[in-house]
């Protein structure tokens, strides 16, 4: 990964302990049998360790973890969130009550490693579209009750947020097109709604993305477009704006590493990968108890 600065990663989520509440209910039910086994005193501490290069992403979720657990464990993180790591860092170091870092030792890691994983992938597509002006957007194909958590790690890897869901934007797709009418009926209707939120739409042929940027919409989504004609709703979009229009114009339909170059060299505002929340390669993650007291 090449070193550029470390992205401002965003507010945490309003559901992080929820989520984390969630989690350890998973795993832990009834209670940590394997813990018991070692006496309710003993104290010990612990390190993190990454395996792999990658850009670490959860700390906040790994914290709350031990939070919840006990009120007496201690967290030193020896990198920020967000930031870009080699392969067999220090990633934190922790102390406290033995039986809570054990019991949650999995639930931590497993948000650190997914969060880091979504991240990683994130900085990897920012990479490869630098210099372009492309941003790098997801989508809503998130692993189930992680769509929050998820969306902020995007941030955390450079890239942007799309809608959160069904509830903060109106996406026109072509299943609302084939049983509108047409795509300028389906505008028409969704425009009555005058819901106070940003109006998209999708479009699989030129004459639909033509018909989007004559109803102005905020966004204009080209699915699965060929490069020629890519470029020809680029220029109709950026024509559109010149006349004082608002659209902005983003390309999805399966982007990957190898055309997502192409892709954004052909002037589009931004690429949407779903990819990078759904195809996870978590991070390889390892705690390394220490002494115990």
């Amino acid at each position: 990964m090449s070193g550029h600065e470390t992205p401002k990663c965003p507010t945490v989520p309003t559901d992080l302990t929820t989520t984390v509440a969630r989690a350890l209910q998973e795993d832990i039910g009834d209670g940590d049998i394997t813990a018991a086994l070692v006496p309710a005193a003993q104290h010990a501490s612990a390190t993190v360790i990454t395996r792999e290069a990658a850009v670490i992403c959860g700390q906040p979720w790994f914290d709350s973890v031990f939070a919840q657990l006990a009120s007496d464990i201690t967290i030193e993180w020896h990198i920020s969130e967000g930031s870009r790591v080699a392969a067999n860092m220090l990633l934190c170091s922790l102390q406290g009550p033995a039986r809570a870092l054990l019991t949650g030792e999995r639930t931590a890691l497993n948000f650190l490693q997914t969060l880091s994983g979504t991240a990683t992938a994130v900085s990897r597509y920012v990479d490869a579209v630098a210099g372009t002006g492309t941003a790098i957007v997801d989508t809503r194909k998130t692993l189930p009750c992680l769509r929050t958590a998820q969306k902020y790690a995007v941030v955390c890897g450079g890239g942007a947020n799309h809608r959160i869901g069904l509830y903060d934007g109106i996406l026109i797709k072509e299943n609302h097109i084939a049983a509108a009418g047409s795509i300028r009926q389906a505008i028409a209707a969704a425009r009555a709604l005058r819901a106070p939120v940003p109006l998209m739409t999708e479009a699989e042929t030129l004459d639909e993305a033509l018909a989007a940027l004559e109803a102005d919409v905020d966004l204009l989504l080209i699915d699965d477009f060929s490069l020629e004609d890519i470029r020809e709703a680029v220029a109709a979009t950026r024509a559109h704006r010149a006349r004082g229009g608002r659209t902005a114009i983003e390309y999805s339909g399966g982007a990957n590493l190898d055309t997502v170059r192409t892709i954004a060299e052909t002037g589009v505002d931004r690429i949407a990968v779903g990819a990078i929340t759904k195809h996870v390669h978590a991070i390889d993650l390892s705690m390394r108890f220490k002494n115990a007291s």
